[in-house]
């Protein structure tokens, strides 16, 4: 049985920062399938599909100021799912508050950025996660 590839699921409400995450994304080698949502809602919706949480593996890419709700509810959501909370989460957002960034730290977040984000920290991030997308994608025959 082959490995899954690593699905990321980007939750960001504003299409311009989405279309800069994706960019660096692809800029920094990553060429995994991208399911973009606009609302947290939509995102736990489909993260939480038997057949996604059945299937993983995946890597959130998460704003924390979400129109229908917090980021952190999301994060803290996905974390106390026995199968999600395996999922590398990077937290991207506006807020360089130290509490706020903590808070997601100890709900388990991994990589925590500020927006806008600069490719050089985000592709370090990516690099940092790559041992886990290394591993998850399906070897080149």
């Amino acid at each position: 049985m082959s490995a899954q590839p690593v699905t990321i699921v980007m939750v960001e409400d504003d299409e311009g920062h989405a279309r800069l995450i994706e960019k660096n994304v692809r800029r920094a080698g990553v060429n995994n399938e991208i399911r973009h949502f606009v609302d947290g809602t939509s995102a736990l919706g489909h993260m939480f599909q038997e057949e996604v949480r059945a299937n993983g593996p995946l890597l959130v890419l998460l704003d924390l100021n979400l129109p229908d709700m917090s980021g952190i509810d999301i994060l803290a959501k996905l974390k106390a799912d026995d199968r999600l909370k395996r999922a590398p989460v990077i937290v991207l957002t506006t807020t360089d508050d130290q509490r706020e960034i903590q808070r997601c730290y100890d709900l388990g977040c991994n990589v925590y950025i500020t927006k806008p984000v600069e490719y050089e920290t985000f592709a370090q991030a990516i690099r940092q996660l790559g041992l886990f997308l290394s591993v998850m994608q399906v070897p080149e025959a």
